[in-house]
């Protein structure tokens, strides 16, 4: 295997690809992960309960669950878990980092793939603006040639809305990273409220009825529009209060329903609340069905009818995609 290195930090080189980026597409890949837990790095015990989850994909954590004297020996951990994984099996894998202004961030990536590991993609925590996502992906890019991995192979989750001025760029992130190789790597954008609350001294972040109050509505809001716009996943943050499941179910229909497609989990009992609730239902499988059906019919049309109303290209589309995520999850008609 080809040695990996890890060069000094350096000036932010930005790298334009050669053409525009493509115009968004009408929905995300059916293998798009919908549970993503977190796991402490320096855990093994944990970890190996995780790999035995439902999870679609594991957090690793190398930042907020594990004190700064453990880091060695959390970075060794993942390291180990990353080798010793079977292709193909089990959840994906992802490493939450350092964040980029704390000085550990390279040696983060550095060391595991020193020790011949890179994971599945990467979440980049506490963002202050888009150019930070742009020196990471370049820096990814460094590491896979020594790793003799196939460039951009490993992919970013972006935690947007953890500082104040993250959440005030989140708006310029299409500008700023359209046309970028960075935005190749991207998978989703994700928002945090701990973080937050803390930056802003606020003393919560839900009114009496348990709503988010309009601050940590905008962050929830400003993540998922930029998602969008960038046709990326768009992931909800934590449900923390594990005593109140049906808070958990009551947020994860808010998320469905607004359009976020996965979300962030702090424990494996959250899990097949939220696999479940980002899993095509009967009603809407039975639909798409009947969507796809009436193209099929048109012979090849642009537009449809079903029941009474016009449908086109963009309900087909849409069709496709919860058909291919029910043959997916096994709930396939």
């Amino acid at each position: 295997m080809p040695p990996c290195s890890a060069p000094a930090e350096a000036g932010r080189r930005v790298s334009r690809a050669t053409t525009p980026p493509a115009a968004a597409p009408p929905g995300l890949p059916a293998t798009a992960p919908r549970s993503w837990l977190f796991v402490p790095g320096d855990s093994e015990r944990k970890q190996q309960r995780a790999l035995e989850s439902n999870a679609d994909a594991l957090i690793l954590d190398l930042e907020d669950s594990v004190a700064p004297a453990q880091l060695p020996r959390a970075r060794e951990q993942v390291a180990q878990l990353l080798r010793s994984r079977r292709a193909g099996t089990g959840p994906a894998l992802w490493v939450r980092v350092n964040a980029p202004t704390s000085g550990l961030l390279r040696t983060d990536l550095a060391e595991m793939c020193a020790a011949g590991a890179l994971p599945d993609g990467v979440l980049l925590p506490k963002v202050s603006a888009a150019d930070q996502i742009i020196d990471v992906a370049e820096y990814l890019s460094t590491l896979e040639r020594g790793f003799g991995r196939a460039s951009g192979s490993t992919r970013l989750l972006v935690l947007a809305t953890e500082t104040p001025a993250g959440l005030l760029t989140l708006p310029q992130y299409p500008s700023a990273l359209g046309g970028t190789l960075a935005l190749g790597r991207l998978a989703g954008l994700t928002w945090g409220a701990e973080d937050l609350s803390v930056a802003l001294g606020a003393s919560a972040k839900r009114d009496a009825s348990g709503a988010l109050t309009f601050t940590f509505q905008l962050a929830r809001t400003s993540c998922l529009l930029a998602a969008a716009a960038l046709a990326v996943q768009a992931i909800d943050g934590v449900w923390t209060d594990l005593r109140d499941p049906h808070g958990l179910e009551r947020e994860l229909a808010d998320a469905r329903r607004d359009g976020f497609s996965g979300k962030l989990a702090i424990h494996p009992d959250q899990l097949a609340a939220i696999n479940a609730a980002f899993a095509p239902t009967a009603a809407e499988r039975a639909h798409a069905q009947r969507v796809v059906a009436a193209f099929a019919a048109a012979a090849g049309a642009g537009v449809a009818s079903l029941d009474g109303q016009m449908i086109d290209r963009p309900h087909l589309l849409q069709a496709q995609r919860i058909l291919a995520v029910a043959q997916r999850t096994g709930d396939g008609l």
